[in-house]
């Protein structure tokens, strides 16, 4: 399977008669790794595109973090993200997103997700709480620093969380963090994300591009 453009981790490569294989290997349960700010959201769910809304994110505790994180295991129906590779009237949804986002329909999927654990959490420390909408009330001015974070940017402050998914194939984990943000009537982004392993292969198992020739090349 494909890595999102940001995420690191374990890719499996096929040549020549491996190839064969690759249906078995997509079919392999997942582990990732990664990170997640709580309070914010971006169109893809993570940052590849730039900050589009605040929310507010004072009463989030590693407790309720954990809490409905453990909510969301089993077999669930997930909605995958516009920005991804599934096909919508025989097209790549990221292709249409990128024409036109709110117009791109992305039916839910039945995935299985067998674990999904708070491995560090680390909560707000800033006295700011940014609040849901650019427009105040009364005319006031919108508040400082709302939608004008650069693109790949989280503001300072925000709670985080550190966490490790178990999961079944076609499972988006960009999905399950805005899952998680809803959950928690807030808002979340994932902000890094690391596949460990696939099926029977693990990332201490694999070699690094710099390194296929002691691996006997391509």
């Amino acid at each position: 399977g494909t890595l999102d453009p940001l995420a690191s981790g374990l890719l499996l490569v096929c040549v020549g008669r491996a190839t064969k294989t690759i249906p078995q290997l997509q079919d392999g349960d997942k582990v990732y790794t990664g990170t997640i700010a709580f309070g914010a959201t971006t169109p893809c769910y993570d940052l590849e595109r730039r900050i589009d809304s605040y929310y507010p994110f004072k009463h989030i505790t590693r407790e309720l973090v954990e809490r409905e994180a453990a909510a969301m295991c089993g077999t669930i129906e997930q909605v995958p993200p516009v920005f991804s590779a599934v096909k919508v009237n025989g097209q790549r949804a990221y292709k249409c997103a990128r024409e036109n986002a709110a117009e791109v329909e992305v039916k839910a999927k039945t995935v299985v997700i067998y674990s999904f654990d708070i491995t560090a959490f680390s909560p707000a420390t800033t006295t700011f709480e940014v609040l849901p909408s650019i427009a105040q009330p009364d005319g006031e001015a919108p508040q400082r620093g709302l939608y004008k974070d650069p693109q790949g940017v989280v503001p300072d402050g925000l709670p985080t969380a550190a966490f490790r998914i178990a999961c079944g194939k076609g499972t988006y984990v960009r999905s399950m963090v805005r899952d998680l943000g809803l959950a928690l009537d807030s808002g979340a982004v994932l902000t890094s994300l690391r596949r460990e392993r696939v099926g029977d292969y693990s990332l201490q198992q694999a070699v690094g591009p710099d390194n296929l020739d002691d691996f006997g090349g391509f």
